[in-house]
């Protein structure tokens, strides 16, 4: 059996650690991506209800234009602003 030498050991233990650092970065961003629900579970619609519109949701997160499609934090997909959920939250 070869020992290690303390070059070696070093090399070894700083990419342990470097591994070690990452990992909560990837189970984070995947634990992220699992919380987002589907549209057909809070009953997603493309047009507003009444005056309620993902535009004056705080779980919106615009597109490049006032009229393009973004984002929820909720709610998985494209998400139109003139869209409706049960999840709305007035800013």
């Amino acid at each position: 059996m070869k020992s290690l030498s303390r070059r070696d050991w070093l090399k070894m233990s700083g990419a342990f650690v470097a591994t070690a650092a990452m990992a909560p970065l990837v189970f984070v961003s995947q634990a992220e991506a699992s919380t987002l629900v589907s549209k057909a579970s809070v009953h997603y619609q493309d047009h507003p209800s009444g005056q309620d519109m993902c535009s004056n949701c705080a779980n919106f997160v615009p597109g490049a234009s006032g009229s393009a499609f973004g984002t929820c934090k909720v709610v998985a997909g494209k998400i139109s602003p003139h869209g409706y959920c049960y999840d709305y939250v007035p800013m």
